[in-house]
């Protein structure tokens, strides 16, 4: 087995473990997977803003270098770590559950993983989610999924942010999520902007949904 494939599937292996915690816990977690500065920070203020009272949460952040983003996220009252990979592209299960402990409280019911800024590597990284959820900023080219196919198949939900910028580029929404759709016709689509308001009470919506399921899940297998 070569290297690649052997790191992989101890990967693999880590994330089904956290999977199956998460499973017995009803704890619905999601991995937020984006170019750089597309908007994923911003968009975790917002949610956690509106998710204040409503849903017991908790991130993971990932960046190359710094801890701003986890002190941008911090004033929102949910437990927030920040994990620095020191120049690695992406997050792995390794690095999650090296880090759960920080944040993952008895009562947690969701689990946001921001990943590294990268459309390539961390689509390779099962990190034992519910949800991948890829975002495209409308200051992109609208043909990411295209030049990116792997994250846009594997991806449970795309969020295309910044709508509050669309007529200042030539980016095209709707040509955007039909290259997404030809990939994967199931993907689910919210149009936001953090500085209207646009669709993010119906992504949080989702969000709320993601862990109502996973609770009745884990009650069913009777789990408390």
């Amino acid at each position: 087995m070569a290297i690649g494939q052997r790191i992989l599937s101890r990967n693999d292996e880590l994330a089904a473990g956290l999977r199956r915690r998460w499973q017995e816990q009803g704890v619905f977690c999601v991995n937020l997977i984006s170019s750089p500065g597309s908007g994923k920070t911003t968009l975790l203020e917002e949610t956690l803003r509106r998710l204040q009272g409503r849903v017991r949460a908790a991130v993971l952040v990932g960046d190359v270098q710094t801890e701003n983003d986890a002190r941008r996220l911090q004033p929102y009252g949910f437990p927030v770590r920040q994990i620095v990979t020191g120049g690695t592209c992406h997050l792995d299960a390794a690095m999650v559950e090296r880090h759960l402990a920080a944040v993952a409280g008895p009562d947690l019911e969701l689990l946001i993983i921001e990943n590294v800024g990268n459309l390539v590597c961390p689509s390779s990284y099962d990190l034992g989610e519910d949800a991948k959820v890829v975002l495209l900023s409308t200051v992109e080219g609208d043909d990411k999924p295209q030049k990116y196919p792997g994250i846009f198949r594997r991806a449970q939900a795309l969020v295309i942010t910044k709508a509050d910028l669309l007529g200042c580029t030539d980016f095209d929404p709707d040509r955007a999520v039909a290259h997404a759709r030809a990939l994967n016709p199931e993907i689910r689509v919210f149009r936001t902007s953090c500085k209207t308001g646009e669709g993010l009470a119906e992504w949080c919506a989702w969000l709320e949904a993601g862990v109502r399921a996973k609770q009745a899940q884990a009650r069913g297998r009777g789990n408390p």
